[in-house]
C-alpha cells in the first residue's frame, strides 16, 4: 500500500503573511519609480511623490475596503495636479506648498461626499467618456514627457502647444541624454517582455543610477533629479491663505470625480469586488490623500496597474499595502539620496511605458464596432453614439485641457442619451404561429416570418413614453388605416402626463371614425398614469394584459379592461 501523507498542519501566522509580504514587496518595487516620476508630471520635484505615498498606502488599508487595491500618485491625476496649481505657481506660489494644499483639498471634498453618500456619481460618468478622458491624458502625458527624454527643453502646456514646441526643438536635441532616455525605454520595455514578473521599473531605475554615479553623467549635461534629503520635508498644513483654497476648490471636485472613479474601477476589477463599498472608499481616499497633503505630498488615488501588480503577486489582505506603505517609509527615511543621481530621461522612460498602457485605442475603436456588430447600429448620427462620446471626450483633453475634455465628454454623453431617448422605436409586430400552440407577437422587420393580422396593426414602443415623443407616437398611431390599432406598452418603462393624456386623445379620435385604440402590456407606473388620464378625460382608453389578450391571431379582438374601470389591477 502507499505510504500515507501526513495530514498537513495549519498555517502559522508567519506563513499567512507570506502572501502580502511577497506583495508588498513587489509593490514597493514598482511604486518608488513610478512616484518618483509621477511627481514629476505634478510639476513638483521627484520627492515629493515619495512623500505621498507612504500615509496614504497606510491610511487606505486601515481605511479601504478593497483588500487589493494600491493606492499612490498616478498619471492622471498627476496632470490634474500641474493644471490646477499652475496659476498659483505662477503668481509666485512654492509649487510644493501648493500640491500639497491641493491634496488635503481633495481629501476634505473626499470625505465629505464619503459622509454624504454619494458614490452613486461614480455611475454617471459612462464607460465610453473615461475610456476617452484616459487615453486623452495618456496622450498628453507621453508628449510632455518627450522633451525630458530626448533631453530638449520646452516652454509650452498642453498637447498640441507641447508637440509642436517639440518639433521645433528636435534640431537642439542631445546625444548622450538621447542615448539614455531610449536606453532606459528599450531595456524596460525589453524586461516587461522577456520577464514580465520582474520589477522592470526598479531594475531600470537601479542601473541608471549607478551608471549616472559611475559616469557623472550630471557633468556630462545629462540632467539628473538632484539631492534628495533623508525624511519628509515640512509636515503639517502648507500655511497658505484661504484664498488658495477657494480657488483650487473646483479643480479639487474634479480631481475626486477622476480619482475616484478610476480606483473604484480598479476596486471592482480585483480580488474581493463584491466587499468594495463606495462610500466607504470615499472616505478612505479622503483619508489617504489628507496624509498625503499632510506629510508634502501631492494627490493621490487608486492605482490599476500597481492593484494589478499586487493581484499577481497573490495578495490576500489589506496588509500588502501596509508591507509596500512601511518599505516606502523607509526609502524615504533611509534611502531617499540613494536617487539623486536619477538621469531625468529614465523618469521620462519610465513614465511614457507605465502610461502607454492606458491608450487603448483599439478599444475606442471597438466600441463602434460591437454597436454595428451586436446592437444593430443604423447609419444616422446616433449610429454610434458611444463612439461619439469617447472621441469628443478625446478631443476634448488633448485640445482644451484635462477638466475641460472631461465636462465635454459629459455634456456630449447627456445630449446624445437626450436624443437616443427622444427618439425610440415604434416596431410593427406580425403573428408568428408556433408549432406546439400559440402565438409569438415578433418585429415584422427582424422576422419576416411573423405576418401582419388582418384589419389590425400591432406596434411596440421600445422606450419611455414622454412630452419628447409623444408627438412621433401620435403620428405613427394616426398612420395606421388598421380599424384596430394595438399599441404593445411592455417595453414602456414609464410615461409622463402628456404621453398618457396623448393617447386619450388619439383613443377619441379614432373612435370617432369608427376605428379602436388598446394599450397592451402595460404595468405598474405606466398603467397607473394611463388609469388616471382615462379618469381625468372621461376618455375610455382600454388596458389589455398583452397583445394576446387584445387581439386573436385571426383578427377578432379580445376583451380588454376600460382605462377608467374600478380598482387597482394587481
Amino acid at each position: 500500500m502507499p505510504a500515507r501523507r501526513p495530514p498537513s498542519r495549519p498555517r502559522g501566522p508567519g506563513r499567512r503573511w507570506l502572501p502580502d509580504l511577497a506583495a508588498g514587496l513587489t509593490v514597493w518595487a514598482v511604486l518608488v519609480p513610478e512616484s518618483l516620476a509621477y511627481a514629476t508630471i505634478a510639476g513638483v520635484p521627484p520627492a515629493v511623490g515619495l512623500y505621498a505615498a507612504p500615509a496614504a498606502l497606510v491610511l487606505y488599508a486601515l481605511l479601504g475596503t478593497s483588500r487589493a487595491l494600491v493606492v499612490g500618485p498616478m498619471s492622471a491625476t498627476a496632470a490634474l495636479s500641474a493644471v490646477a496649481v499652475g496659476p498659483a505657481v505662477a503668481a509666485g506660489a512654492d509649487p510644493v506648498a501648493v500640491t500639497a494644499t491641493l491634496a488635503l483639498l481633495v481629501g476634505a471634498v473626499a470625505a465629505v461626499a464619503g459622509l454624504l453618500r454619494l458614490g452613486f456619481v461614480a455611475g454617471l460618468i459612462s464607460e465610453p467618456v473615461l475610456k476617452g478622458f484616459v487615453v486623452g491624458v495618456a496622450l498628453t502625458i507621453v508628449v510632455g514627457q518627450l522633451p525630458a527624454l530626448l533631453g530638449v527643453d520646452t516652454d509650452a502646456d498642453g498637447f498640441v502647444r507641447e508637440l509642436l514646441a517639440l518639433l521645433r526643438a528636435l534640431p537642439q536635441v542631445s546625444w548622450l541624454p538621447l542615448a539614455v532616455g531610449l536606453g532606459s525605454l528599450v531595456l524596460l520595455v525589453a524586461l516587461e517582455r522577456a520577464v514580465p514578473r520582474l520589477p522592470a521599473p526598479l531594475v531600470v531605475v537601479a542601473a541608471a543610477v549607478a551608471l549616472s554615479a559611475a559616469l557623472d553623467l550630471s557633468g556630462r549635461g545629462v540632467e539628473v533629479v538632484g539631492r534628495i534629503e533623508r525624511g519628509f520635508g515640512p509636515v503639517g498644513p502648507p500655511g497658505l491663505g484661504l484664498a488658495v483654497y477657494g480657488d483650487l476648490l473646483a479643480a479639487a471636485v474634479g480631481i475626486v470625480l477622476v480619482g475616484f472613479v478610476e480606483g473604484l474601477g480598479a476596486a471592482k476589477a480585483s480580488p474581493g469586488a463584491r466587499d468594495v463599498d463606495a462610500n466607504r472608499e470615499l472616505l478612505a481616499l479622503g483619508a489617504a490623500n489628507a496624509g498625503a497633503g499632510l506629510c508634502g505630498g501631492m494627490v493621490v488615488n487608486g492605482s490599476l496597474s500597481k492593484t494589478a501588480v499586487a493581484t499577481a503577486a497573490g495578495v490576500r489582505t489589506r496588509a500588502g499595502g501596509l508591507v509596500a506603505g512601511v518599505l516606502t517609509l523607509l526609502t524615504v527615511v533611509l534611502l531617499a539620496p540613494v536617487f539623486g543621481p536619477l538621469p531625468e530621461p529614465t523618469l521620462a522612460a519610465v513614465v511614457v511605458v507605465a502610461v502607454w498602457r492606458l491608450v487603448d485605442v483599439r478599444g475606442v475603436a471597438r466600441l463602434s464596432r460591437y454597436w454595428a456588430r451586436h446592437l444593430g447600429g443604423r447609419r444616422s448620427p446616433l449610429a454610434h453614439p458611444d463612439l461619439a462620446a469617447a472621441v469628443a471626450t478625446l478631443a476634448g483633453v488633448l485640445l482644451l485641457d484635462t477638466l475641460a475634455g472631461l465636462l465635454v465628454g459629459v455634456v456630449v454623453s447627456a445630449v446624445l442619451l437626450l436624443l437616443r431617448a427622444g427618439r425610440p422605436r415604434v416596431a410593427e409586430l406580425g403573428a408568428l404561429r408556433l408549432p406546439g400552440g400559440g402565438t409569438r407577437w415578433l418585429d415584422v422587420d427582424r422576422h419576416p416570418a411573423a405576418r401582419p393580422v388582418p384589419g389590425t396593426t400591432v406596434l411596440r414602443l421600445e422606450g419611455a413614453l414622454w412630452y419628447a415623443v409623444s408627438d412621433g407616437v401620435r403620428d405613427r398611431l394616426e398612420a395606421t388605416e388598421a380599424d384596430l390599432v394595438v399599441l404593445d406598452a411592455a417595453a414602456v418603462p414609464f410615461v409622463d402626463v402628456q404621453g398618457a393624456v396623448m393617447l386619450t386623445d388619439v383613443a377619441r379620435d379614432l373612435a370617432s371614425r369608427g376605428r379602436r385604440l388598446v394599450v397592451a402590456g402595460a404595468t405598474g407606473q405606466v398603467r397607473d398614469a394611463l388609469r388616471a388620464a382615462g379618469e381625468e378625460t372621461g376618455v375610455g382608453l382600454p388596458l389589455g394584459r398583452d397583445v394576446e389578450d387584445v387581439v386573436a391571431p385571426g383578427g377578432s379582438p379580445v376583451t380588454s379592461e376600460p382605462a377608467t374601470g374600478a380598482g387597482r389591477p394587481p
